[in-house]
């Protein structure tokens, strides 16, 4: 084992992360790299795997690999606000947040925060599934970069470990809501970018009152709404000389449901990378629970298809209903953030049990994959080979699959070129090597 030549990533993925360092010591940003490397190239990804992988075996005691993510001084929020740095240059005038939750299955009954919870892959709307596990409320940057127009990516960046009320009580924690976790993810990332504004995605479970009652004052939320929602407009003024408290709440105003039942107008929605025809009606008014903030109201109803009549609300109250639609529609991001994580990068790998090691190891995925594709769109576009085969001749993009792969060639490919074989018959041996890294990747 110790005679393996040691691998690494690419220099100029390694220059990338060089404004990451600030977070860690020296030491620890060094193991941190050697960790990044072996995720990348290695099959399995666990921390013995990744070391193997990354041919570091003899560097130092595996032991001190595993003390990166159980005992070594840095922060998770910390290095995720590094790396949104990095990605503000994809960003906008309004940066646009992505917030849900999904499900890390795991095994074993010691593992830190693990416990029974709602398994949605496996659920439906009428039967709940549930599976033992992690369950992640992650906060992702939504950008779509300039030559991918209408392909929104989800960048995740901070990530907190929700604990079901049964294991808050078994390790003494006080029970926190996944709303409650996705506020305060919010509150550490608008609280540091004061002078930006942001705006949040999120669906039901994430537009209730726990969230919109306590947003920070530069970020706006849009959600689902339920179609019988109680609607109010604005409380009249009090007349002069009346007596008592003044009303908090105004004349009852006409449901989701109700609102489609009257004249609609029809729309052409370009949503979920494709077009839609649809009802829309639309309303400014508040909800019962909060009556204090205006909210722009968006009923529709899909003319062809599509789920039906569904109810949406942002406060962004200036916003066109077809704006509304579509920043809903770049959530869905995030579900193909958490699936690529899960099938490329082995988020739901990791074998750590005590909490540091749990709250640091897997979230290391998700940041992995969005750095993977912050520098596939600076460098590795340059060196793409899509693979184009006979059923499916018509690919528009690459996928996160061929942007790992990419990685992993140029990389490997790099370090054969770092031998300098020379002579007769060299050309012939860097190609065979070259379509073997190819094949590999």
């Amino acid at each position: 084992m110790g005679m393996e030549a040691p691998m690494e990533i690419v220099t100029s993925f390694q220059a990338l992360l060089q404004p990451l360092s600030v977070v860690m010591t020296a030491p620890s940003f060094n193991t941190w790299l050697i960790i990044l490397s072996g995720w990348v190239l290695a099959r399995r990804r666990t921390v013995t795997r990744m070391i193997v992988a990354a041919g570091a075996v003899d560097k130092k005691h595996f032991s001190s690999y595993h003390r990166l993510f159980s005992r070594a001084a840095w922060s998770r929020d910390e290095l995720g606000l590094a790396v949104f740095a990095l990605l503000q240059r994809w960003c906008g005038a309004t940066v646009f947040l992505g917030v849900d939750d999904t499900l890390a299955r795991k095994r074993g009954l010691k593992m830190f925060g693990a416990g029974m919870h709602r398994d949605p892959l496996l659920s439906s709307r009428s039967h709940t599934v549930v599976n033992w596990g992690h369950c992640w409320v992650v906060l992702s940057v939504l950008v779509a970069f300039p030559f991918w127009p209408r392909r929104y990516f989800a960048l995740p960046i901070l990530f907190r470990l929700y604990l079901n009320k049964k294991k808050a009580k078994q390790l003494r924690r006080t029970h926190r809501s996944k709303p409650e976790l996705a506020v305060e993810m919010l509150q550490v990332l608008c609280g540091r970018h004061e002078t930006r504004q942001f705006h949040a995605l999120g669906d039901s479970a994430y537009g209730g009152q726990s969230v919109l009652g306590r947003l920070p004052g530069n970020c706006d939320l849009t959600s689902r709404l339920v179609l019988d929602a109680r609607l109010h407009d604005a409380p009249p003024a009090p007349r002069p000389g009346q007596r008592g408290r003044p009303r908090r709440r105004g004349n009852r105003l006409p449901t989701p449901k109700q609102m489609l039942g009257d004249r609609c107008r029809h729309v052409e929605l370009s949503i979920y990378g494709r077009t839609e025809s649809a009802r829309v009606a639309e309303a400014v008014a508040r909800t019962y629970a909060l009556p204090e903030r205006p909210l722009k109201i968006v009923a529709v109803e899909a003319l062809a298809g599509g789920r039906g009549m569904e109810a949406f609300y942002s406060t962004c109250v200036p916003a066109r209903s077809e704006d509304v639609l579509a920043w809903y529609s770049m959530r869905w991001a995030a579900e193909v953030a958490f699936h690529d994580s899960k099938q490329h990068l082995g988020f739901e790998e990791p074998q750590g049990w005590s909490r540091r090691a749990v709250e640091r190891t897997a979230p290391t995925a998700m940041l992995l994959y969005a750095l993977i594709i912050h520098w596939y769109v600076l460098e590795g576009r340059r060196h793409e080979r899509l693979t184009i085969l006979p059923w499916y001749a018509a690919k528009p993009h690459a996928s996160f699959a061929d942007m790992l792969a990419t990685l992993r060639r140029v990389s490997l490919c790099e370090r054969i070129s770092a031998l300098g074989l020379s002579g007769q018959g060299s050309r012939k041996i860097l190609e065979i090597l070259e379509n073997v890294v190819t094949l590999a990747a």
